[in-house]
């Protein structure tokens, strides 16, 4: 029974034990009246209080341009040089009034000194662009919808003709573009290339009177998509026409590639790049023991490796019929404990290649961890680590280690005099900088390091062309990206050149610069530390601070760093402090403290986040009462925590997708993701026993649903694979059956991240107008 429910009927027993006593001293009628009189308005009071239960908590009070304005700003997200030297960037585009995501090109033909640029929006039918090394050909995967079917093609053009083209619908399904298996490599001739796509078992050339065949178990790749089960790697080769025209069928070839050998377990190939014209260097995803294939997505701790695989001599494949399997030579160059994936290949200047580069983590373990980067030495098969795991920052400069990208760029490679440098961006602390790594002695040097007084960007390395130059965007908190050339100049001194900036309104312009970020250590909590993005006028404006709102990062092995994000900027631009802690475990601060929170989740980060919230208080940052929370993932899983540990810090709670019960995430494609993170091994004959759940049980936020006092919004993904949709459903339903206020509001066909445009745009709103109803005054 609700406190306000227990309030009327003690009132209401009271009245009634009056009533009885007076009724000795007044007449039969004069009780008649005033009975009649109590009663209707006891009735008017409850039929009230039933219309109001009945009424969402949830009251939309409109769009906000700013937001769709600032959300619709094109974000920089790949990059090239084409024809030799001219920078192409290609940007994200979210459009509101179609609900769907576009993308556009911009290419930059002045180079180092541009004065113009063109723009091209890209067709909805190009799933990928490439091109070759030389600069002079360009290779598409293409998917033509007319509604009722889809038809794929691979396009080779040279300049503005095409050199070959193949319709390759019934040779397999959709291309891979993701970022853990998508291959698009050309040979050193430039006369072959390889994708990913998803095998076809069930066209009409494999068919077969075994009807099992259709049915059969095949585990897929997790989080967003169930359908990416069989990634494969097809070589397309073609011959040129000397009379400049279109390579006949007969002179095209196609193939998947598999195995010649058999494996302990299977494995799916991916990320594939030429060496030569007959050696390629791959990524093996593996399945478990147990027949899995964990999910990937965020994920730098699965079964891989890297592999050498052989093609078989060009004539021994001429006259192949199209789309057929052949069989590979291969050798798996990586230790079966480490992760292993992103191949790179450095040629020398004979274009002999000469090392092969990847990244490395531990099997096992937490889902995200320091990255160490290893080579081998293509002459003498030695393999070497370059830049070593760092269990602490160094102390003459402070290095935490790699947190790079799952894969470095297409080409990461860099020379400056006589030295060759991979380039990455990386996690150092709350920012993200751009570091020069020599390839021969693994020394780095931070070419982005923040300097006294300069805004804190943030900084994502696009592309490099393989000599000296590379394409890098760059943002604040209160800044959206730019896109900027860095070059070596003939000093081999590093320049910056401006080439994109964002178009912003007037409106949108002087309401960002009113914003200001900065980084806040929490002096008690080393190295927790926390970005606070704030109004200058509702800060500094006399009476109460403005809402603080707290926005946890998820994983829990991510971070929040002083990039821009649409979101986080207009919900401060309607004049809230957020601070976004970096907690212990978080990626950037070193290995030590990613393994120190395993077995301390839901205590460590809570206090964390927690000491983080009072120490803006001592600062005058913010102020008691004045608190609010927001989460997602392993994010809403502290704000699920803070409300049940901490019932009177926070006035209100929006969560999405948010763990609440580990030990009911056995369905999760990474079912592993709770025994690690709390202290528990994982093997493949793990099974969900008592103990293991009291466990899980008391480390969770269910365990504390009876303090919770706050009023929740929920926001979650009906396609979640990451963390089902049963954890918030679960929530909810306790936190209604104790009569607590919560609304939760449900995505069909979202995901984890909830980035759909639609989506993304109700979330924030909902989160906007529940912190505007219910932020303003403590929980009961």
């Amino acid at each position: 029974m609700s406190s306000y429910r227990l309030f009327n009927h003690i009132k209401l027993c009271s009245t009634n034990f009056r009533w009885r006593t007076r009724a000795k001293h007044i007449s039969h009628s004069r009780l008649k009246v005033i009975v009649s009189e109590r009663s209707r308005s006891f009735a008017k009071r409850q039929n009230h209080t039933s219309i109001t239960a009945n009424m969402s908590l949830l009251q939309h009070t409109g769009p906000s341009t700013l937001y769709t304005e600032l959300a619709e700003l094109p974000l920089p997200v790949s990059a090239d040089f084409i024809g030799g030297d001219v920078p192409r960037v290609t940007y994200s585009v979210r459009d509101h009034e179609r609900n769907t995501i576009r993308s556009l090109t911009k290419t930059f033909p002045g180079g180092i000194t541009p004065d113009h640029h063109t723009t091209s929006l890209d067709s909805s039918e190009i799933k990928a662009f490439a091109t070759s090394p030389s600069k002079s050909r360009q290779a598409i995967l293409r998917e033509v919808s007319n509604g009722t079917s889809t038809k794929r093609f691979v396009e080779i053009w040279a300049g503005t003709q095409i050199e070959a083209s193949l319709d390759v619908t019934k040779y397999h399904d959709a291309f891979h573009t993701d970022n853990f298996t998508f291959s698009f490599s050309f040979s050193p001739s430039e006369t072959s290339l390889l994708y990913t796509a998803e095998a076809n078992i069930n066209n009409d050339d494999n068919a077969s009177d075994d009807p099992y065949t259709k049915f059969i178990y095949t585990p897929h790749f997790g989080e967003p998509s169930r359908t990416k089960k069989r990634s494969t790697i097809f070589l397309f080769r073609w011959k040129r026409s000397t009379a400049f025209t279109r390579a006949a069928k007969e002179d095209m070839l196609l193939v998947a590639l598999s195995l010649a050998q058999p494996t302990p377990t299977p494995v799916l190939f991916g990320q594939a790049t030429f060496a030569t014209e007959d050696v390629i260097y791959a990524s093996g995803h593996e399945h478990t023991k147990d027949g899995r294939l964990l999910g990937v997505k965020w994920c730098f701790n699965r079964p891989m490796g890297i592999w050498e695989i052989k093609l078989p001599e060009s004539a021994i494949l001429q006259g192949t019929p199209l789309g057929v399997q052949i069989s590979c030579n291969a050798l798996k160059l990586t230790p079966s404990e480490r992760s292993c994936r992103s191949p790179r290949v450095l040629y020398n200047d004979s274009q002999i290649p000469t090392k092969l580069f990847w990244f490395s983590n531990p099997v096992g373990g937490p889902h995200a961890s320091c990255v160490s980067l290893e080579t081998r030495d293509l002459t003498t098969g030695a393999n070497k680590v370059l830049v070593d795991v760092m269990m602490e920052p160094i102390p003459d400069n402070d290095f935490p280690g790699l947190y790079p990208n799952y894969n470095m760029p297409s080409s990461p490679f860099l020379r400056r005099r006589d030295r060759i440098y991979i380039v990455l961006h990386s996690l150092w602390r709350s920012r993200s900088t751009i570091l020069f790594i020599d390839i021969e002695s693994g020394a780095i040097s931070d070419e982005t390091k923040l300097r006294d007084g300069e805004p804190l960007y943030s900084w994502d390395l696009l592309a490099t062309d393989d000599k000296t130059r590379f394409i890098c965007s760059r943002s604040t908190p209160t800044t959206p990206s730019e896109v900027l050339l860095g070059y070596l100049d003939q000093h081999d001194n590093l320049n910056w050149k401006v080439l994109d900036q964002p178009t912003l309104s007037f409106a949108a312009e002087n309401a960002l610069r009113d914003l200001t970020a900065s980084i806040i250590p929490i002096g008690a909590r080393p190295p927790t530390e926390t970005l606070v993005i704030q109004s200058k006028k509702a800060s500094t404006r006399p009476g109460p601070k403005p809402i603080c709102v707290t926005v946890p990062h998820g994983g829990p092995h991510a971070s929040s760093t002083t990039s821009f994000y649409p979101g986080t900027a207009a919900l401060a631009l309607e004049g809230y402090t957020l601070s976004l802690p970096n907690y212990t475990g978080s990626m950037g601060f070193g290995e030590k403290y990613i393994q120190k929170l395993l077995g301390h989740c839901g205590t460590m980060d809570v206090q964390d986040v927690v000491e983080s919230v009072n120490e803006l208080i001592r600062l005058g940052i913010s102020e008691h009462g004045r608190q609010v929370i927001q989460g997602g993932s392993h994010g809403g899983f502290l704000a699920a925590h803070l409300i049940g540990q901490y019932p009177t810090l926070f006035n209100a709670a929006v969560m999405r997708n948010p763990v609440t019960s580990a030990g009911e995430l056995t369905a999760s494609d990474i079912p592993d993701w709770a025994y690690a993170e709390f202290g528990l091994q994982f093997t493949p004959d793990s099974l969900m026993t008592p103990a293991t759940f009291q466990k899980m049980f008391e480390a969770s936020p269910i365990a504390h649903i009876d303090s919770v006092r706050a009023p929740v919004l929920l926001l979650i993904g009906e396609d979640d694979l990451r963390v089902v949709p049963v954890q918030g459903l679960r929530f909810y339903h306790a936190l209604k059956g104790r009569e607590r206020r919560v609304e939760m509001l449900w995505f069909k066909g979202e995901t984890h991240p909830l980035d759909g445009v639609e989506a993304a745009r109700v979330s924030w709103e909902a989160g906007r107008d529940w912190f505007k109803k219910l932020g303003q005054s403590p929980a009961d």
